[in-house]
C-alpha cells in the first residue's frame, strides 16, 4: 500500500531539499555589496514617491472585496456552462437560482451604497 506513495514522498523530498539548497547556495555564493541603490525601494523603474505607508480608503478595499466575491461567483458558472446540455432543465433551473442570488446581493450592495466610489 506505501509502495504507491513512494514516489510522491520522493518528489518530496527532492524539492525540499532543492529548495534549502538553492537558499543555502545563494547565500553562501552570493555577492553582498550593499548600497544605497540597491537598498532604494523599487516601483516599476520609477523613483518612489511619498511613503510606503500610505492609507488608503475603506473604499477601495469594500470595492476590491466586492469584486473578488462576484468574480468567484462568477467563475461557477463555467462548469455549468461547459455541462449545459447533460445537465439538462434541472440545472438551468438551478443556475437561475444561482443567478438571482447574485442579483439580490447585488442589489443589496447598490442599495447600500458600496458602489459609489467618492
Amino acid at each position: 500500500m506505501l509502495d504507491k506513495y513512494l514516489p510522491i514522498l520522493t518528489l518530496i523530498i527532492i524539492a525540499v531539499c532543492f529548495s534549502f539548497g538553492a537558499a543555502i547556495l545563494s547565500r553562501l555564493v552570493g555577492e553582498k555589496k550593499p548600497s544605497a541603490v540597491k537598498l532604494a525601494p523599487y516601483e516599476c523603474g520609477m523613483p518612489p514617491v511619498g511613503s510606503a505607508r500610505e492609507r488608503f480608503s475603506i473604499k477601495f478595499y469594500i470595492i476590491a472585496m466586492l469584486f473578488i466575491v462576484f468574480d468567484i461567483e462568477v467563475v461557477f458558472m463555467y462548469p455549468w456552462a461547459v455541462m449545459f446540455k447533460r445537465l439538462g432543465l434541472f440545472g438551468f433551473v438551478e443556475m437561475g437560482v444561482f443567478i438571482l442570488i447574485l442579483l439580490v446581493g447585488y442589489a443589496y450592495v447598490w442599495n447600500k451604497g458600496a458602489l459609489e466610489w467618492e
